[in-house]
């Protein structure tokens, strides 16, 4: 087959931030079209921003992405570096990973540098592209809160473990008349927690968006028992928060959720249960269960679209871009419109309404 033209010629390519269901199939997606279709070089960078640093790289060849579509993790590795920050606050030695990042994107000679993350890879890709360097972005995270598109990759797969958990608990909670907590991840926006507590036909649901009163949870509890309803299950984002915690301010609600809140939010809330109303409770921490394994069909279908049309923007030379999802199509949003920005529940979404209409309490 003969190659299209590109304006883009070589590009480097990394995974940032947690991993997630997707992040091989986006990568796939990605370099399938740009070596067949459009005869780029690719390179490969390990460990998220931290290779790029440390130039930690090779060029990939079709037999690096073959067969990883169904494969979870991500073959190049990923990590939290944040190059515009440092752990001790050090102006100057954020500005040093900054330099080593463009040095070695220019070293290497790269016309763009594609990212697959979630808001904090997606911000550093913007960034980066106002210290003049060439970037592509692609939406990865299982909590779904990137502004710009519709879903990310890792969304389906991670609701699909959670609900599965939540199947499971039912059993047990209804074999020991017990209220069953459990915690999925969130910490800033409750998508996660939303949909799968509608989907495993949770009882009550805390995310961070909607502050809870244990008092109201309490009544709707012991409501449960009055109607003959012998169990219950409660699916609590990792960043919920009560009433009173909403009113701090930010210091003030880290202090005194380090008091509160352990060894998690889930315990805490299995704990007030236990205390307003005197049911036997218990919790379950998901944890990093829902991120692993493999993708499911649907995420693997977002993931390698969203990856070839990563691949026609580098051949068309549209850098600063995040490729994205607008409800069927596949488009395509500045990487301005992401970075810095968190995708939270509206308080009108239908999904909300939908939860309460079927008699899940929202905390309130």
């Amino acid at each position: 087959m003969e190659a299209r033209k590109s304006i883009t010629k070589t590009f480097g390519i990394l995974t940032a931030g947690g991993d997630c269901p997707g992040l091989n199939a986006a990568i796939r997606g990605v370099c399938r079209p740009a070596y067949d279709r459009y005869d780029m070089t690719i390179i490969g960078i390990a460990n998220g921003y931290r290779g790029l640093i440390d130039e930690t790289v090779r060029v990939l060849k079709p037999v690096d992405f073959q067969g990883i579509l169904t494969r979870g993790g991500t073959i190049l590795g990923a990590s939290r570096e944040k190059p515009f920050k440092s752990s001790s606050g050090d102006d100057e030695i954020s500005g040093d990973k900054v330099k080593a990042i463009k040095e070695t994107y220019r070293r290497l000679s790269l016309d763009c540098l594609v990212v697959l993350g979630g808001n904090g890879t997606n911000t550093t890709g913007y960034l980066l592209a106002q210290e003049g360097l060439n970037v592509i972005g692609l939406p990865k995270t299982i909590d779904n809160d990137i502004v710009g598109t519709d879903r990310t990759f890792g969304f389906h797969s991670a609701l699909s473990i959670g609900t599965e958990a939540i199947d499971r608990l039912h059993s047990t909670a209804e074999s020991h008349n017990r209220v069953m907590v459990i915690e999925l991840m969130g910490h800033k926006a409750g998508w996660l927690a939303l949909y799968a507590g509608v989907a495993g036909g949770g009882d009550v649901i805390l995310i961070p968006e909607i502050p809870y009163d244990i008092k109201a949870i309490g009544e709707h509890l012991v409501s449960r028992v009055k109607s003959g309803k012998t169990f219950s299950i409660v699916v609590v984002a990792e960043g919920a928060l009560s009433r009173a915690e909403a009113k701090m301010d930010k210091k003030d609600r880290k202090k005194y959720r380090n008091e509160t809140v352990a060894p998690s939010i889930g315990y805490r809330v299995a704990r007030e249960i236990e205390a307003e109303t005197g049911m036997v409770t218990r919790a379950t921490v998901l944890g990093y269960m829902q991120r692993g394994g493999i993708p499911s069909a649907s995420d693997r279908v977002l993931a390698t679209s969203l990856g070839t049309a990563a691949a026609d923007l580098l051949a068309r030379g549209e850098y600063g871009r995040m490729a994205a999802l607008s409800g069927n199509d596949i488009s395509s949003v500045d990487l301005g419109v992401p970075a810095g920005k968190v995708k939270t529940v509206p308080r009108d979404h239908y999904m909300i309404d939908t939860a309460v209409s079927v008699g899940t309490c929202m905390g309130e």
